[in-house]
């Protein structure tokens, strides 16, 4: 087990609850605690799961001084080293927060280009950040450099501890583990992955398709060279899909197999799993030698029907599950953690607005529907039956054009998401690029969290909100617009150079002013 002494202050007090459920949450624990049975306050969030989105939501509510303690069934990290990528919008958030050069160090870069249903064109030119790559890192090492983030900020991380129960009520949620050790925290968020416990005991639905065909997937060294795979591969594609052998350098490829009749679906997958699969498909096993890591996934796709009952709520794969067709999974997790971590953290210091905490579901959980709509969409495209492959070429056609290429792109990277704010200008409800400020570059003043009003008029204030909102005038920063006010998470709030109109905006998104 390993831990990290939390030394914040205790926060002040909560704001009230406001929840479309109020009455109708269930309490669910094996052994219930009540009145003065019912342990202390010691923490103000208990997150299960300390995977990416359990780490990056710990290191979030740790920059608002919220006493966290993360659980994590497993007693040591992930052994297998599984390549995953980030895409821009999580490199963005990444470089918001101070990380993004530590975890540049891990990774690998590449071309923001065919992710969607592995149709091979390049990125358009010209997209809308600075970090306009993927960065494929080893999934052990993000995982790693997120939660050693989050313990620097002060949270508690304990593994080998797994949730076996809870109850909920007015005050907090009494967390039940294993071994039958009580812990009463404000909140309770399940990041625990798809087969959440919490989920399941919190009773929210998870309606969607379950798996239909499953697909190895792996990286290894292949002992052919490579025109001899590319021109075999080009061969066999137009008929077998999902099937390629991509190059990632160095002599090794990313290899993905129908799994369809190989070995029980309960064992993990074998290099003579592989090689079968491909001297089936291919008429060779391209000397096919050290892997890396493999491993089997299915197509089921599921989200859940609430995100949050009272005081628990869910995020990541706890909501949503799909195919990891366009490598969008950690990165909808992460970037669930980023747009919840402020919002409860304002929770609990007491400055939330009424509805602050709603809005969590109101703008991820259609950010999720598009990302399962668009993997499903991908996996059609993988079929190798001949109405899909019809659309597939026609849509490789379409691809050419740069307005298509771009819409695509920007899909499954995440940079094209707008919430919904209301009637305004096209930037508004969406984030804002690291642009070119006087004190450097934009997301370097985001470190800490909070929000931040950009004024190009040095007209404006954020009095009685500087506790939450920090200010840089600057007349000459890269925007078309006099001023904005951006949220934590990046998002523009609001647009304008109306000092009342501003402080309306402020109202909305960070509370009455203080005194």
């Amino acid at each position: 087990m390993h831990s990290q002494q939390v030394t914040a202050e205790p926060p002040s007090n909560d704001r009230g609850e406001r929840d479309s459920t109020a009455g109708d949450v269930p309490g669910v624990l094996r052994s219930p605690a009540s009145g003065a049975d019912r342990a202390p306050l010691i923490f103000d969030v208990i997150i299960a799961g300390c995977g990416p989105t359990g780490a990056t939501l710990a290191a979030e509510l740790r920059l608002h001084d919220v006493r966290v303690l993360v659980l994590e069934k497993e007693t040591e990290p992930a052994s297998f080293v599984r390549i995953v990528g980030l895409h821009i919008r999580s490199l963005e958030l990444m470089a918001m927060r101070g990380l993004l050069d530590r975890i540049l160090q891990h990774g690998r870069q590449r071309p923001a280009g065919g992710f969607f249903a592995a149709i091979p064109k390049p990125a358009p030119k010209g997209l809308d950040s600075a970090y306009a790559y993927l960065l494929g890192i080893p999934q052990p090492v993000i995982v790693h450099l997120l939660e050693e983030h989050a313990i620097e900020l002060g949270a508690q991380v304990r593994r080998g501890c797994a949730v076996a129960g809870f109850e909920q009520d007015d005050e907090g949620v009494t967390v039940e583990l294993a071994d039958g050790e009580q812990l009463r925290s404000r909140y309770l968020v399940g990041c625990d992955g798809g087969r959440s416990t919490v989920r399941k005991l919190l009773g929210v639905g998870f309606p969607g398709e379950p798996s239909r065909t499953e697909t190895l997937m792996g990286e290894m060294e292949v002992g052919v060279p490579q025109e001899e795979i590319a021109a075999k591969v080009t061969e066999i594609s137009e008929t077998h899909q999902p099937f390629w052998l991509r190059p990632f350098g160095e002599g090794v490829y990313s290899v993905v197999v129908p799994a369809a009749g190989v070995s029980d679906r309960a064992e993990p997958p074998t290099l003579e799993d592989f090689k079968q699969q491909l001297r089936t498909i291919a008429g060779t096993d391209f000397g096919v030698h050290s892997p890396r890591w493999l491993s089997r996934f299915g197509d089921a796709t599921r989200l859940a029907e609430r995100y949050r009952v009272g005081r628990v709520l869910l995020a990541g794969d706890a909501a949503h599950v799909h195919p990891p067709i366009g490598g969008q999974g950690l990165n909808l997790g992460v970037q669930d953690a980023f747009n919840l971590g402020w919002k409860l953290a304002a929770q609990i210091r007491g400055w939330a607005p009424e509805t602050l905490l709603d809005t969590y579901r109101a703008e991820r959980h259609p950010v999720a529907e598009d990302v399962l709509d668009n993997t499903r969409a991908q996996t059609e495209l993988l079929s190798t039956e001949p109405g899909p492959q019809a659309v597939r070429r026609l849509l490789t056609e379409l691809m050419d054009f740069d307005e298509v290429n771009r819409h695509l792109i920007e899909k499954i990277t995440a940079i094209g998401i707008r919430y919904d704010f209301g009637a305004g200008p096209d930037l508004l409800g969406r984030r804002l690029r690291d642009i070119d400020v006087k004190q450097g570059h934009l997301y370097g003043l985001l470190h800490r969290g909070r929000g931040l009003l950009l004024d190009r008029t040095e007209r404006l204030t954020v009095d009685g909100w500087s506790d939450r909102v920090d200010y840089l005038a600057d007349p000459t920063a890269a925007l078309d617009v006099p001023c904005v006010l951006l949220r934590p998470d990046g998002h523009v709030a609001w647009i304008g150079d109306d000092q009342q109109d501003l402080d309306d905006h402020l109202s909305r998104w960070f509370g009455k002013p203080a005194d």
